[in-house]
């Protein structure tokens, strides 16, 4: 049987040499972490590599992701469908190894890493699936849901702000089957950290309510087995391993510097490293009895068979439990969900309300709340604004974690990361709120929302200078456009209450992407609509006022903008005049050229587009012959209906803009 160390060791030997085949890579987290991987994946991790979705696995988040070597030499070890070809292929084009671990590509991770701190956030997402989906369904004598989610991170994850919010809101709800450990090798891009992070990051992790296991030596096979079992022993609150190691270890001239962080180490030095190693194996050449001393599948399959038969007789006594349990965990919504989607956006059209957007939108939580038990709500310290509350909603404590809303506090980027591991971890839908304005605290978990291509849910509110008075700080002007620049994010403005409801109804239905929500502070007036109209609008881009002939002019607007381009239209009576309706430009681009072309006929290039947001995106649709009523500035403090007449949103000014482009 080989020794830990030399199961270790081939983590290294495979690390070094696909980073220098790669020409490309950090060898130095591998390298270090390796003894801390080779216990918990052969001792402890619950996983089944024949079975990488199995629901009841622990989840590992390789949080410094830039490590990417050492998920990649896990999963081919432990069999994964990572074959020794693939490792030969990392940081290559189409290959299962790119050089950061992404979700999609390879199977065995969990979550896309790299832009450091993200990792935790999402681990802190798993976790808190976890203890949910534990409170909603497990029964007595039958904890179905029971699994862990280990993190690995490094100085640059803890040094990252996002690590501060997510850890903290883990600490308050007490998550305890979350077991991080911190790879403390003192050493990042630039060198020794000393001069630029001098935390004390155990007493820091303290006091956020974790448990912290101090001083664990990371090349100790027994300290890393103890501190994982004491870690475990702690149910009511997460722990923090904190394993002084050495970057790189086994780099004989290179170890515990910056110069292994993020170079191939080089032939010489990885020579010199496999006679300090005493690894006298060729490249990517794994001895048979190390290979299969590390061979997960046997174990795994044990393991998904118990938690199979625990199931099914869990499925004896509670069917309907578990046949909830196996629709959500499948992503599937409820069978009765189109008839009572479509029912209620009827009822609305049949019903003109005139509200603000963020009240339609909290309207459409408590009529689509009562048949998702999947919903998983929050807010970022808004929800009186933001108006995500609903009278279904119960919030998560770490006493009682059986609720479907998180109260997020003031952390807008921690909410967003976090909400991607929800997503990730599956049986949720998750949904999250801030202002539009304080999405840019959160772009990044976002962007990263679009990449894995999960179903999230951001719900932004106070879309435009028409929040008012609290001036330019909180009045998004460009943010709208920089999401719709999102490669997979769908993104809607809706004008209405109806508009409002199809938007949440499409933003739920999509499962290959997240979705943005976006809503208005101000009241605005509901469109009447034909039943035509009312399908049309989950094409995202629609005519909602036609004219008997071919028209000499089209309006495009958003949000409280259609309203303002419904007006204009009407005193623009000797003209004939279209007005579109346009809350999703990403769903619009995505309908056919046929559908679009009727939309827009490309003969009528004498259109407008009015929006309450940065004017340069509507070139794309008005061309260069249009005009666009929109921000070029940054907003005011003042009442909105004084800044929209300041700005040109006005019933006046559109139809003066219209006038000049038709004389």
């Amino acid at each position: 049987m080989p020794t830990r160390q030399q199961q270790a060791n081939a983590i290294r030997a495979l690390s070094m040499d696909a980073v220098q085949k790669a020409k490309s890579g950090h060898p130095g987290a591998p390298m270090g972490m390796a003894d801390i991987a080779q216990v918990l994946w052969c001792d402890h991790l619950k996983h089944n590599p024949s079975n990488p979705q199995w629901a009841n696995r622990d989840r590992f988040v390789l949080s410094n992701g830039h490590g990417s070597m050492l998920i990649y030499s896990l999963l081919h070890l432990t069999g994964y469908d990572v074959s020794i070809d693939d490792l030969k292929n990392f940081r290559q084009l189409h290959s299962k190894t790119p050089g950061h671990p992404e979700y999609g590509y390879t199977d065995g991770v969990e979550t896309t890493t790299g832009p450091l701190g993200q990792g935790i956030a999402n681990a802190v997402g798993f976790a808190i699936a976890e203890k949910t989906l534990a409170a909603q369904f497990n029964r007595e004598q039958f904890d179905i849901v029971d699994h862990y989610t280990w993190v690995f991170m490094g100085d640059g994850c803890l040094m990252e702000g996002i690590s501060h919010e997510a850890c903290s809101l883990a600490g308050t709800l007490g998550l305890g089957k979350l077991i991080a450990f911190w790879d403390d090798n003192g050493i990042s891009i630039d060198g020794h950290v000393e001069g630029w992070f001098s935390d004390d990051t155990p007493a820091r992790f303290e006091a956020y309510g974790w448990h912290v296991v101090r001083d664990v030596d990371g090349h100790n096979p027994e300290q890393i087995e103890a501190a994982i079992n004491e870690a475990k022993a702690q149910t009511s609150k997460p722990t923090l391993i904190c394993t002084k190691t050495v970057i790189g270890y086994g780099s004989p001239n290179k170890s515990g510097s910056h110069d292994c962080h993020g170079a191939p180490l080089g032939d010489d030095e990885i020579s010199a490293a496999r006679q300090f190693l005493n690894w006298p194996h060729a490249p990517f050449d794994i001895p048979e009895d190390i290979r299969q001393s590390w061979n997960a599948n046997e174990q795994g399959k044990q393991q998904e068979s118990q938690w199979l038969a625990l199931f099914n007789e869990y499925a004896q006594q509670h069917p309907e439990l578990a046949k909830e349990f196996e629709r959500r965990n499948n992503g599937k919504l409820p069978e009765n969900w189109q008839q009572h989607t479509q029912q209620y956006i009827e009822q609305l059209q049949a019903n003109p309300e005139n509200i603000a957007t963020r009240k339609a939108s909290q309207n459409c939580l408590e009529a689509y709340g009562p048949i998702l038990p999947e919903f998983l709500g929050g807010s970022a310290d808004l929800a009186g604004s933001n108006l995500t509350l609903w009278s279904g909603a119960k919030g998560i404590s770490a006493d009682d974690a059986s609720g479907n809303y998180l109260y997020y506090g003031v952390r807008e980027f921690g909410m967003s990361a976090i909400m991607n591991g929800i997503a990730l971890h599956g049986g949720f839908v998750p949904y999250g709120a801030t202002f539009l304005m304080f999405m840019e605290y959160a772009r990044n978990a976002v962007r990263m929302a679009a990449l894995m291509k999960q179903r999230n849910i951001f719900v932004y509110t106070h879309d435009s200078i028409g929040l008012g008075e609290d001036g330019p700080t909180h009045q998004p002007v460009e943010q709208l456009a920089s999401l719709r620049a999102t490669p997979n994010l769908y993104n809607w403005r809706p004008c209405d209450a109806v508009e409002s409801a199809v938007a949440w109804k499409m933003a739920i239905e999509r499962t290959e992407g997240p979705t943005t929500l976006t809503f208005t502070r101000q009241g605005l007036a509901q469109q009447p609509r034909d039943a035509q109209q009312l399908r049309n609008i989950a094409r995202g881009g629609y005519i909602l006022k036609d004219c008997e002939q071919h028209p000499d002019i089209i309006f495009i607007a958003t949000g409280s903008e259609v309203e303002l381009a419904m007006a204009a239209a009407e005193q623009l009576s000797d003209k004939n005049v279209r007005v579109i309706s346009m809350p999703c430009t990403d769903a619009f681009d995505a309908q056919s050229e046929e559908y679009r072309n009727s939309v827009l006929p490309k003969d009528v290039t004498a259109r407008v587009a009015i929006e309450a947001g940065i004017a340069d995106f509507w070139y794309k649709y008005v061309g260069l012959e249009g005009r666009v009523i929109g921000m070029t500035t940054f907003g005011e403090s003042a009442p909105a209906d004084q800044l929209f007449k300041l700005f040109g949103f006005t019933v006046e000014n559109a139809v003066k803009v219209a006038r000049e482009l038709l004389d």
